[in-house]
């Protein structure tokens, strides 16, 4: 089983299950806003942008669109969690800003 390392805490989930469900699932949030503003899982609105270190699937077409809408920009790195599928260990971080977009001065979300 896969095991995601996100503020500190460590979850295992099923191979394949997507990364924002199993966050939410423990009681974790991808969204620096509040939930009912996303998508929900659409990858619309990009509000669960997060930084992955760990191998997962080349982003999709829908989720590649919405990365290169501001706030975001495509050389960021960071990834929506509402797309991507988890395969092997994890480790995610997210960022300042509504779409945790603030990775340029490295300051990770403080949400506790």
């Amino acid at each position: 089983m896969p095991t995601i390392t996100f503020e500190d805490e460590q979850i295992e989930c099923e191979t394949g299950k997507n990364l924002r469900d199993v966050l939410l699932d423990a009681g974790l949030s991808p969204h620096n806003g509040p939930t009912a503003l996303s998508c929900h899982g659409l990858a619309t609105c990009g509000t669960c942008a997060v930084e992955i270190e760990g191998e997962v699937a080349e982003p999709s077409r829908r989720e590649r669109t919405r990365l290169n809408f501001p706030p975001h920009s495509s050389d960021s790195g960071l990834r929506l969690a509402c797309q991507v599928a988890v395969t092997d260990d994890l480790t995610v971080r997210k960022y300042e800003g509504f779409w945790g977009q603030h990775t340029e001065d490295g300051s990770r979300s403080d949400r506790d």
